[in-house]
């Protein structure tokens, strides 16, 4: 039996809701003069669960935007981040609290954009895969950034939607360069460690079936599957690929594993934000393209200001929020925000490029891969072989 989607679940508790509020009415209105105190308790009572109710972020039944969240992070004056804190390179929290990574200088761009200060970040944990979605769902984040790849199902029951992909990877496998296995035909009863509910769990399930094969499945939590792995409990380890790198780059004995060239799906990872908020979508689009773009054009942390000042043209003006030769400035319907909101998160964490460079560096090869800019700079190019190349690309902002 399936069971109903979130959505419809929220739905069908709104009806209870309705439904309770009315028959409290009746009751109510059935009381004698004599029950005036008692009338009086009950309506303060449903008036203050009514006010509680309105105060959460609800799912809406129609498709019409609910447009909310940005005026709650602003009311709150700090953005709720749901983030992973257990993964080198793009979001992992250090011996001091530091939560530091690639996934993270997003939020920070988005608290720069909507209120005007990187640092009004609250970092929630949501490394644990399988509950994820219920922080976001649930009002807890406003925004999950933690290495999550859009899905058709994802995006159709969870009471999510997904802006622009930040990073393009796939499932791989990560094996000891002793082991003798070379690919996943090699893999016939081995053990294989997987982080449960994720959909690399489903992906690895799906592809040994595809192939024949018997395996031996060993889940939990990223970081517990992979210390199985390196403690020797199991013979390989599947992630997406960046994240494989990322767990044996930061290891004295990173020499001693490999990454196998097979890939086997698709995994682009965004971030997540509830449905039917179209304006807190927007803005959340918005800064992405605007640091892809502000990578394509050249606009740097170290540059912004002096292009903001006087801007070389109409894009750079328009991109930056700022007036080119007397002309007037357009917020292009971003009436939440100011013009500069894209301005702010360029000048608070630099192109898409800068958070790259800083946050993964050559962890993770860039240039001939998907994460490449489709249209470097020309003192940028890099001649890649067939089949390879950048498919970053960001939208027009006009």
């Amino acid at each position: 039996m399936r069971l109903p989607s979130l959505k419809s679940r929220r739905f069908v508790s709104a009806l209870m809701f309705a439904g309770a509020a009315l028959l409290a009415g009746a009751l109510i209105g059935a009381c004698t003069s004599d029950d005036d105190d008692q009338q009086a308790q009950a309506v303060e009572q449903q008036q203050q669960v009514m006010q509680q109710q309105q105060d959460q972020p609800q799912a809406q039944v129609s498709g019409e935007p609910r447009g909310n969240t940005i005026q709650l992070v602003q009311d709150r004056g700090t953005l709720k981040c749901g983030v992973k804190q257990t993964q080198p390179l793009f979001g992992n929290r250090d011996a001091d609290g530091n939560v530091t990574g690639f996934d993270i200088e997003f939020c920070k761009a988005i608290a720069a954009a909507v209120l005007k200060d990187h640092d009004a970040v609250e970092y929630v944990d949501a490394s644990d895969a399988s509950t994820r979605f219920e922080l976001l769902a649930d009002g807890q984040i406003d925004i999950l950034i933690r290495t999550t790849t859009i899905t058709s199902s994802r995006d159709m029951e969870l009471d999510v939607d997904f802006a622009q992909t930040t990073f393009y990877t796939g499932q791989g496998f990560a094996v000891r360069k002793d082991s003798g296995i070379n690919s996943t035909s090699d893999m016939a009863n081995a053990a294989i460690c997987v982080q449960t509910g994720t959909t690399t769990e489903q992906n690895v399930a799906d592809h040994f079936t595809d192939i024949g094969l018997n395996y031996e499945p060993t889940g939990g939590l990223s970081q517990d599957v992979a210390a199985a792995f390196f403690e020797g409990r199991c013979d390989v380890l599947t992630a997406d690929a960046s994240d494989l790198a990322s767990r044996i780059v930061v290891r004295d004995d990173a020499d001693d594993y490999k990454i196998l060239p097979q890939i086997i799906s698709k995994e682009p990872l965004a971030p997540g934000v509830r449905d039917y908020d179209s304006d807190w979508k927007d803005v959340v689009n918005w800064v992405v393209h605007g640091l892809i773009r502000a990578e394509e054009i050249g606009l740097t942390q170290a540059n912004v200001a002096a292009m903001a000042a006087n801007p070389p043209n109409t894009e750079v003006a328009r991109l930056l929020g700022v007036p080119f030769e007397g002309g007037s400035v357009s917020t292009l319907g971003f009436d939440a925000v100011d013009a500069q909101f894209i301005q702010r998160a360029i000048a608070a964490v630099g192109n898409y490029g800068e958070i790259y460079d800083r946050e993964i560096g050559d962890a993770i090869e860039r240039d001939c891969t998907l994460n490449a800019l489709a249209r470097p700079l020309p003192s940028e190019a890099v001649d890649c072989g067939p089949g390879e190349g950048g498919i970053l690309y960001a939208l027009p902002y006009r």
